[in-house]
């Protein structure tokens, strides 16, 4: 492909600055600063899942995916290798803008040729690759435990589980995972987002729904009661409504999470967007829970009349979630981090089409006049909120997204999808 020439290059540089002061002077008109808009979102980190390059796959088992998740697809390229997955994330992250988290399951511990300790005893020396990679990128680093795919997750459950032996075996991997989640925090000199969920449940209409609760309760309780530096790691709770192979009943449902956070100190509710019942939205949720809680946490995901995970989309809940964490002033309170897997289409495209579809969320919500519209809500002006509403639909925010991706040196328009084509020709394809 012919490269584009520098009088070209400077040209469409020039447009590209005259249309943003256009689109800045407009958005002026209505008190909204641009500039600043995107000077704030610039900070704002995002939490990046290294498990969409693999299929949640991870490195510790030969087995399936089990526990009541599914990837689907069999796109060419899955990464294999620490390796090659850190190659692909890098690649991915470059072709989007903004700050980035490393976001890691346990089952992508890294072990020494002939070395290797089962879930329960893994140690922070099993994690040290990925805080290099970490490091070098000046990112921090999030965790969660892997509660699926493992032989002790017997008759579906592993913290609920009556059998004592199993429930202890998983106690000790959350355990373990307290410890890893610390050394993050010590190396990055960044907070560690720990989130604790669990598949557990029942295919049918169970005969006990409350001891497997009270089980659950204890188990984290043993879990949290490994010393931590609660400045460095949070610890989080994270809900689902059903699985697969679950669709009765799961312990940890909505209120079972948001109960347990309220009771423990320093414990964060974690919402993910696809683990409600299909009219719920979450975007709704964020500032019921604002109300209450210091912190909170979110996995964001885009579920298709279920927790489907499919690649997140710029939205109209997408849009809303993202304008609720701003209005609330939250940005700082509401830990983010993306979470969904695709394995039929390019997995690097997936990583990449999300990232931005959040960053164009957060930024959307930036340059949206949140003060103004709030004050109409408040003097019953409901004719001219609405009026305002769709007239900020309009506006032209695909030159302000251009402005922030020029300033954060990628790619505004579609050449950032070349770019992975090529990739997948001369990387990818060669696996």
């Amino acid at each position: 492909m012919k490269r584009p020439s520098y009088k070209i290059i400077y040209q469409e540089k020039n447009e590209m600055s005259l249309r943003y002061e256009s689109a800045k002077a407009e958005y002026a008109k209505y008190g909204v600063d641009t500039d600043a808009a995107i000077k704030k979102l610039k900070a704002v980190p995002i939490a990046v899942h290294c498990w969409q390059g693999d299929d949640v796959t991870g490195f510790d088992h030969d087995g399936p995916l089990t526990g009541g998740i599914q990837t689907t697809g069999n796109y060419p390229g899955k990464a294999r290798t620490p390796e090659q997955l850190m190659a692909d994330m890098d690649k991915a992250m470059s072709l989007c803008p903004g700050t980035k988290k490393l976001n890691l399951h346990a089952c992508y511990a890294i072990f020494e040729k002939g070395e290797f300790v089962d879930r329960d005893k893994i140690e922070p020396k099993h994690f040290k690759k990925w805080v290099e990679f970490a490091k070098e990128r000046g990112m921090g680093i999030d965790f969660n435990p892997t509660f699926f795919s493992h032989p002790m997750v017997k008759n579906g459950l592993t913290l609920t589980s009556p059998d004592e032996e199993v429930r202890k075996f998983w106690v000790n991997h959350g355990k373990a995972c307290i410890r890893i989640s610390e050394y993050f925090a010590k190396e990055t000199g960044i907070p560690c987002v720990m989130n604790i969920w669990i598949g557990d449940g029942f295919k049918d209409v169970p005969a006990d729904r409350m001891g497997p609760r009270l089980r659950y309760k204890k188990s984290i309780e043993e879990i949290l009661s490994e010393p931590f530096d609660k400045k460095l790691v949070k610890p989080c709770v994270e809900s689902k409504v059903f699985g697969i192979g679950v669709e009765s009943y799961t312990a940890g449902s909505a209120e079972f999470t948001l109960s347990f956070a309220a009771m423990h100190d320093g414990v964060l509710p974690l919402m993910d967007n696809g683990h409600y019942h299909p009219t719920e939205l979450v975007s709704d949720k964020i500032p019921a829970l604002l109300c209450f809680y210091p912190e909170i946490a979110l996995h964001i995901t885009r579920g298709v009349r279920w927790d489907s995970d499919h690649v997140l989309l710029f939205d109209d809940e997408t849009k809303e979630m993202a304008k609720e964490i701003v209005r609330c002033d939250a940005l700082d309170r509401v830990y983010m981090a993306l979470d969904y897997f695709d394995a039929s289409i390019n997995r690097i495209s997936a990583w990449t089409v999300g990232i931005r579809s959040w960053q164009k969320a957060l930024l959307s919500a930036l340059v949206t006049p949140n003060a103004e519209l709030k004050k109409l809500q408040d003097n019953a002006e409901f004719t001219k909120l609405m009026v305002m509403q769709e007239q900020m639909k309009t506006l032209p925010f695909g030159d302000v997204w251009a402005q922030y991706c020029e300033e954060c040196g990628v790619a505004s328009d579609l050449s950032w999808f070349d770019e992975i084509m090529k990739y997948e020709k001369d990387v990818l394809l060669k696996r």
